[in-house]
């Protein structure tokens, strides 16, 4: 009887081991491959998966900035078994269905970033405050403006696809604040879909269809960096100024030739870092379950980040760089 009961506790011993030891699979989702922005918050997940020590962060996203493409990825991720998704979307609501079979198999789905419709996650992390991110980016074109001695000058906004959901935001808070800033004088939006060769051809085709053209605002990381070398290519150093949210190590260049005078950013590694907290929080259900408007987890730890309460996960905030 000794030994029967000896082996029946060594076996629960070795079940609450392996149950201690079970990796929580966190995919990070990013818009696409290959993008500086993305890869950077990668940094900060492995960052916050190594503190948490029980967590393997999975990093992907498609090859292309499409949602179709970005569904195939998640449908993979489904079938993996992955314990969260943590996804910066391509568009709101095309990957909504998807992402309600991961939740209905028992996935946590966090957005961040790029945020997907309510129906489709659990809650939504901002990387700064909106309303700021869209005044910076007017101010910023009003300060390139000022530096180029205009006293009103066409504006251009590239931006990254047309169902974005940060970037739209952005762009409407950007216009809300446009009365405050009588130097700008909007133009036109064009849509460089976070890619490079399409971001430059864009950029290009701005520059020769607004001959007066002053200055060119790209909120995204990917759209700044084609935008400013169009400048360069196209003569248009000191007459067109680049500005708009954009990673330094990836900017230098743009400084020094002159093409911008200066842009803005939040760390996107803190953002991934946090973002895979949450998550784990989820997934732990340490995060308290009260309703906000950014859905379920109201309070959650966040690491080095401190903590947010009532679901407002606005743990960044926007940095001006020269």
């Amino acid at each position: 009887m000794k030994t029967k009961t000896s082996l029946i506790l060594t076996v629960a011993a070795l079940a609450l081991s392996g149950s201690a030891l079970a990796e929580v699979k966190i995919a990070l989702v990013a818009k696409s491959l290959g993008n500086g922005f993305f890869e950077a918050a990668n940094v900060g997940a492995q960052q916050a998966a190594k503190e948490l020590g029980d967590v393997k962060v999975i990093y992907t996203g498609p090859t292309t900035t499409t949602a179709e493409a970005q569904i195939d990825v998640l449908n993979g991720l489904i079938a993996q078994g992955v314990d969260a998704i943590a996804i910066s979307a391509n568009d709101p609501d095309a990957v909504v269905p998807v992402l309600k079979k991961a939740m209905q198999r028992g996935i946590k789905v966090v957005s961040w970033d790029s945020g997907v419709a309510p129906a489709g996650r659990q809650i939504h992390l901002n990387p700064s405050n909106n309303a700021l991110i869209g005044e910076t980016n007017v101010k910023l074109a009003a300060d390139a403006l000022q530096a180029l001695n205009v006293e009103k000058g066409e504006v251009a906004v590239l931006s990254a696809t047309p169902t974005s959901t940060n970037q739209n935001i952005w762009i409407e808070e950007m216009k809300k604040v446009l009365p405050q800033y009588p130097s700008v004088q909007l133009v036109t939006v064009a849509y460089g879909d976070d890619l490079s060769d399409k971001s430059y051809r864009e950029a290009v085709g701005l520059l020769k269809s607004y001959p007066d053209l002053k200055v060119i605002v790209s909120p995204s990381s990917v759209g700044i960096v084609a935008a400013a070398q169009a400048v360069k290519d196209q003569g248009k150093i000191g007459k067109v100024y680049v500005t708009g949210l954009g990673l330094p190590s990836e900017m230098a260049g743009a400084i020094k030739s002159g093409a911008s005078k200066s842009f803005a950013i939040w760390n996107p590694i803190d953002l991934g870092y946090a973002a895979t907290y949450l998550a784990d929080d989820l997934v732990k259900g340490t995060a308290t379950q009260n309703r906000s408007q950014y859905g379920q987890a109201g309070q959650s730890e966040a690491g080095r980040r401190g903590e947010w309460r009532d679901g407002q996960a606005v743990c960044l905030r926007c940095e001006q760089h020269r």
